[in-house]
């Protein structure tokens, strides 16, 4: 079969994680008082919302149901604030058409909620283009555990090897090199050198108008 394409969400599709980070501040350190800068926040940000509250304050700290309270606090006060912003990254529209046009499958391998999922495709009105859509709901442990993308594969009935992964962050092409993939890198949030440990990075780009995109559609 010919390849297949798997996308993060946030960072990868659209270009909101700043957002992500003001919540996260807030809840972290404004409303539970976590020690932590603003860059010590941003390098927590990967994973699912839960394994991030256990990392900074530790397992037994919150209950399940408060953390679970926490997540759908910080998602809802992230939505608020990024929806007049909602969009995709530039040149991704006509990326996704031809990758369609190609008769390419694609998925969805993000780290988010489903809340957070369903806000970004059905917002932008994408879910149309996404077969298999996995979430931190289907995974035991996220990424850089390997088990989203290689769930979004399995869906996809795609060999790991001939799937291309698109990410921001350094955890999320750690992902994919551990699924046996490689990926391309679009630089929102995360500078190139903090990527020189992982060898499966294809390139970097600005946004989805890069030229050398063309020959992954071949």
């Amino acid at each position: 079969m010919k390849k297949a394409f798997l996308f993060d969400l946030n960072g990868t599709i659209i270009d909101d994680m700043e957002f992500h980070a003001r919540a996260w501040y807030q809840i972290l350190v404004n409303q539970l008082g976590a020690k932590l800068s603003w860059e010590e926040v941003k390098k927590e940000m990967y994973g699912k919302n839960e394994e991030l509250l256990v990392r900074i304050f530790g397992k037994d700290h919150f209950t399940k149901a408060q953390m679970v309270d926490m997540s759908f606090e910080k998602e809802r006060g992230y939505q608020k604030e990024f929806t007049p912003h909602l969009k995709l990254i530039k040149g991704l529209d006509v990326f996704f058409a031809n990758a369609q046009k190609a008769e390419i499958p694609m998925a969805i391998g993000s780290a988010a909620i489903l809340f957070n999922i369903d806000f970004v495709l059905d917002g932008l009105d994408l879910r149309h283009y996404f077969s298999t859509i996995v979430s931190a709901d289907d995974v035991a442990i996220s990424k850089p555990n390997p088990e989203t993308f290689i769930k979004c594969a399995n869906g996809l009935n795609a060999p790991y090897p001939d799937c291309i992964v698109f990410e921001d962050s350094p955890k999320g092409v750690e992902s994919a090199l551990k699924a046996g993939m490689k990926a391309v890198v679009i630089k929102t949030y995360h500078q190139v050198h903090e990527f020189d440990h992982l060898p499966n990075v294809l390139f970097f780009i600005d946004d989805y108008t890069d030229d050398r995109l063309h020959s992954l559609l071949e």
